[in-house]
C-alpha cells in the first residue's frame, strides 16, 4: 500500500516544478539556508566527510558545492588492470547483463528498448542490439561525480527531455520504462571495444546534470538537442577521468557492444560499488 501511494504521488506531483524549486535551494548561498540543508543532509545520510578534499560541511558556498564535493586524491584509486573497465560512480548495480534483441531489463516485469533510451536513434541503438548493459543507482550519500569506465573519445552528446520520476528501487520496480521516459543526457564515446554509451538519467529533485566539456546540460529548453557543442578539438578522456556530475542523486546506464566484455564474477544486481573499482574486462579487438 505504501508503495502504491508513493508511486501515485509521483504521477500527480508537478515533477519539474518541484525539482526546479529544490534546485533554487541547492544553489542558494544564503548562509543559514545552505548550512541547514548541508548539516541535516550529513546527519541523515551519514555522509563520510573524512574522504572529502574539504571535510568542513559549513565551509561550502552552497549545497550544490557540498553535494558535488571533490574527494582526496587517494579516496578512489582507479583499478590498473590493462583491459579493465571500472565503475564510473559510487552506488549499487540496479541491474546488469545482456541486452536481448535491443531490450534492457529494468526490474521484474519491466524492460525497455535501447532505441527508446537512446532518444530514438535507430543507428546508434543497433550498435548495442545484443550487447551488454549496467545500471548504477547513486544514493544520496554517494560521491556524485561521474568518471570514465574506459578510455574514450567523445563522438556525440544528446539531451532528451522527459519525466522526472524518482529512480530509487521502489520506483524502478513499479514505473514501466522508467529510464527511457525520464530526462537524460546521452554521451557516446569511441573506444577500443567500439562505441560505449553513458546515459545520465535525471530524477525527481535532481537540480541539474553537467558534463565537463559542456557545463550544465539539463535543465534546458524542453526539446531534443543533438550536438557536438562546436568543439574545436577532440575530447578524449582517460579511464577514471571525470566526465560529469549529478546535482542531487540519480542513475547512470552504460551500454557496451556485443561480445566486448566479461563481467567480474564478484558483481551482480544489488552489489555495492565504488568509483574506480573493476567491474569487467574487455576483449581486445
Amino acid at each position: 500500500m505504501k508503495s502504491f501511494i508513493f508511486i501515485t504521488l509521483q504521477y500527480l506531483t508537478p515533477q519539474h516544478l518541484l525539482s526546479r524549486c529544490v534546485g533554487w535551494f541547492a544553489a542558494t548561498k544564503i548562509h543559514w539556508i545552505k548550512s541547514l540543508f548541508i548539516n541535516k543532509f550529513v546527519a541523515t545520510y551519514k555522509v563520510n566527510m573524512n574522504e572529502a578534499e574539504n571535510s568542513d560541511p559549513n565551509s561550502y558556498a552552497c549545497f550544490n558545492d557540498f553535494f558535488c564535493r571533490p574527494l582526496k586524491p587517494d579516496a578512489r584509486p582507479i583499478d590498473s588492470t590493462e583491459s579493465g573497465i571500472v565503475s564510473p560512480a559510487d552506488g549499487a548495480f540496479s541491474q546488469l547483463g545482456p541486452i536481448n534483441d535491443g531490450r534492457i531489463f529494468q526490474a521484474k516485469g519491466h524492460d525497455f528498448s535501447a532505441y527508446e533510451l537512446l532518444g530514438g536513434d535507430h543507428n546508434l541503438a543497433k550498435e548495442f542490439t545484443n550487447g551488454e548493459f549496467a545500471t548504477i543507482y547513486l544514493s544520496p550519500k554517494d560521491y556524485h561525480r561521474l568518471h570514465m569506465p574506459i578510455t574514450g573519445e567523445l563522438i556525440s552528446m544528446c539531451y532528451v527531455p522527459g519525466d522526472l520520476f524518482s529512480v530509487n528501487p521502489t520506483t524502478t520496480e513499479n514505473v514501466p520504462r522508467l529510464f527511457a521516459r525520464n530526462e537524460r543526457v546521452i554521451c557516446v564515446f569511441k573506444t577500443e571495444i567500439g562505441p560505449v554509451a553513458l546515459v545520465l538519467v535525471g530524477a525527481m529533485i535532481v537540480a541539474s546534470i553537467e558534463t565537463i566539456w559542456a557545463g550544465q546540460v539539463a535543465p534546458i529548453e524542453r526539446k531534443i538537442h543533438t550536438t557536438n557543442y562546436g568543439l574545436q578539438e577532440n575530447i578524449t578522456l582517460q579511464k577514471g577521468e571525470e566526465m560529469g556530475r549529478f546535482k542531487l542523486g540519480s542513475t547512470i546506464v552504460m551500454l557496451f557492444p556485443e561480445n566486448s566484455l566479461e563481467w567480474s564474477e564478484e558483481i551482480s544486481a544489488d552489489s555495492s560499488i565504488k568509483m574506480g573499482e573493476l567491474i569487467a574486462q574487455y576483449k581486445k579487438r
